[in-house]
């Protein structure tokens, strides 16, 4: 029996990056000799054992047979028999297929260790197109280490093409590419996920909504970069600099998806895209299962981001009304993430990245003067009903008023 350390570990060490997790690959064992060892059994599909102490996941060296398409397809052979250049060979990256001894040599069968010198992200083997799931968890790792100057081989992109179009990418279901795309959200550069997925062809048949904004103009005027698409994954990228929130992230990728359908004839202009925008964003989210709470925030920034660009010329009712929709009054932890996503629309542009954004504030003055006005107030001095509504919506205009003038004088 022997035991390696694998996978990430093995390569954030070598990179010089933090260690999160810890795996380790037992070889030339039986799952009783695990159990009488102390070990519990976690894993369903293969023998996966938890360390009574450690709580890490020391899983049986195994191999793996393509039985069915998709990613679920697989029937898996652990035995004592099995060794360590068969297990990592079914790995998906050459930098993930580095084991380390507890002696502390490292082993590396396929050159993960002149990949990672190269700063590669290359297929181990063939069996990488068995496993759609694997374009996924690349596309999540350029998005990781392509700041640190990765590139994705060739060949390998090349593969996950082939698989595209032979419809691996298809089986996959909207739970598992959600729990992918999120994990992305949190990357380093979360642009690059989906700049890998589009080079292979995945992201049209994943989220075509997405896609259909690539090669679509925009007046250069506003829009230096021209391609909606393109401005898509800058606004991302500033979305990423300003919050290391995943919601932020997503309503800033997804908040012009409307002018992926404009009219040709209408272009380079898109007038209603923002209606447009919030539509796609619930049928994009209604397919995909995502989170109630990220599609919220992407529907009201998709809707009202141009409102928020406008501030300084939106009257002080149309400033109330805006806000009531954004449920400003209420939501406020929202009403910051959507202003922090009108920051990341106005700065994802090619030459306005340290742009500044007083209308963020002036949304802030607003809703502060709103909601200055006591309701509660206006009640025990017998405003009832309809009345009350009315009475509350006349004085929050004029608070915004006065505050905004007060600030303008300023």
């Amino acid at each position: 029996m022997k035991v390696y350390q694998v996978g990430g570990a093995v390569r954030d060490e070598l990179l010089g990056l933090p260690v999160k997790d810890r795996d380790w690959v037992v070889v030339g064992t039986t799952p009783q000799a695990m159990l009488e060892q102390g070990f519990k059994q976690v894993g369903k599909d293969f023998p996966v054992f938890l360390h009574a102490k450690t709580k890490e996941e020391y899983a049986l060296a195994r191999t793996e047979r393509k039985t069915a398409p998709g990613y679920t397809g697989f029937a898996f052979y652990a035995a004592a028999d099995v060794t360590l250049e068969q297990d990592l060979s079914r790995r998906d990256l050459t930098i993930n297929a580095i084991a380390r001894s507890a002696e502390g040599d490292l082993i590396d069968p396929y050159g993960g260790l002149a990949d990672l010198q190269a700063k590669c992200l290359r297929h181990v083997s063939p069996a990488f197109a068995e496993d759609p799931v694997r374009i996924l968890r690349l596309a999540r790792f350029y998005a990781r280490f392509s700041p640190l100057g990765f590139t994705i081989a060739e060949e390998t992109l090349v593969l996950m093409q082939q698989m595209v179009e032979a419809g691996e990418v298809d089986a996959l279901v909207p739970e598992r590419v959600w729990a992918e795309t999120q994990r992305a959200l949190g990357e380093v550069r979360p642009s690059a996920f989906f700049e890998a997925l589009r080079q292979c062809g995945a992201l049209a048949r994943l989220y075509p909504e997405i896609d259909a904004l690539f090669g679509v103009p925009q007046p250069e005027q506003h829009h230096p970069e021209i391609d909606s698409g393109v401005h898509s994954l800058m606004v991302l990228e500033q979305a990423a600099l300003l919050s290391p929130a995943p919601e932020v992230r997503f309503a800033a990728l997804l908040h012009d998806l409307g002018k992926g359908s404009t009219p040709e004839e209408m272009w380079p202009r898109h007038h209603g895209h923002e209606q447009r925008s919030a539509e796609l964003v619930k049928q994009l989210c209604a397919r995909g299962k995502v989170p109630k709470d990220y599609r919220d925030l992407a529907v009201i920034s998709a809707n009202y981001h141009t409102h928020c660009h406008r501030a300084f010329e939106l009257k002080p009712s149309t400033l109330l009304d805006t806000l009531q929709k954004l449920d400003a009054f209420r939501r406020k932890q929202r009403f910051e993430q959507f202003l922090l996503t009108c920051i990341a629309d106005c700065r994802g542009r090619t030459g306005f990245e340290q742009q500044a954004y007083p209308q963020a504030d002036y949304f802030r003055q607003a809703a502060k003067a709103a909601l200055s006005v006591d309701a509660g107030a206006l009640a025990k001095a017998g405003f009832r009903g309809q009345g009350l509504a009315e009475e509350l919506r006349r004085r929050r205009i004029t608070a915004i008023k006065t505050q905004l003038a007060a600030k303008v004088a300023d």
